[in-house]
């Protein structure tokens, strides 16, 4: 494989496979509303099935071993890096998403006794429930990520 290909390849493995599962988001949401829903905000949205960060960091970990091997460091940084990625997905921002369902709860709670809250405009805040993944997006995430690097890689070597 030409080094232009071998250097762009994990990159365009990468961003393949986070665009794709961010179109695959859109899909499964028209599937659960009924209706199309092509609004670019749901495209660049956190969160969701299947995990578009897993699988774009994951399609960098297989390019990487495709190209470099499973020996090399930048493999062994592709796969730390991954980690703190997909556990940072699946921990710290999906409680933080959960922190902000609690929080606007309690505000509505409050709201409804008709307690009287301050002028702030932080309780008028609009704020996403949900910014991480469930176990299971982030894994079939990083599945879709890695058979995107997979297959490209292979059309790449058919081609050269």
């Amino acid at each position: 494989m030409p080094e232009i290909f071998r250097s762009l390849y994990v990159i365009i493995a990468s961003f393949v496979a986070h665009t794709l599962a961010q179109v695959m988001k859109l899909i499964i949401l028209s599937r659960k509303t009924g209706k199309w829903k092509w609004e670019w905000h749901y495209f660049f949205a956190s969160g969701g099935f299947p995990s578009s960060h897993a699988s774009a960091v994951m399609a960098l970990v297989i390019g990487v071993a495709l190209v470099e091997g499973i020996n090399s460091t930048s493999f062994a940084i592709a796969v730390v890096f991954a980690s703190i990625i997909m556990y940072d997905a699946m921990n710290v921002r999906y409680y933080a998403g959960k922190n902000i369902q609690i929080t606007r709860q309690l505000i509505d709670d409050l709201q409804s006794k008709e307690v009287e809250l301050s002028d702030s405009p932080l309780y008028l805040t609009k704020m996403k429930d949900v910014l991480g993944h469930k176990a299971m997006e982030v894994l079939t995430g990083a599945i879709l990520g890695g058979i995107v690097a997979f297959v490209l890689y292979q059309v790449l070597v058919l081609i050269n």
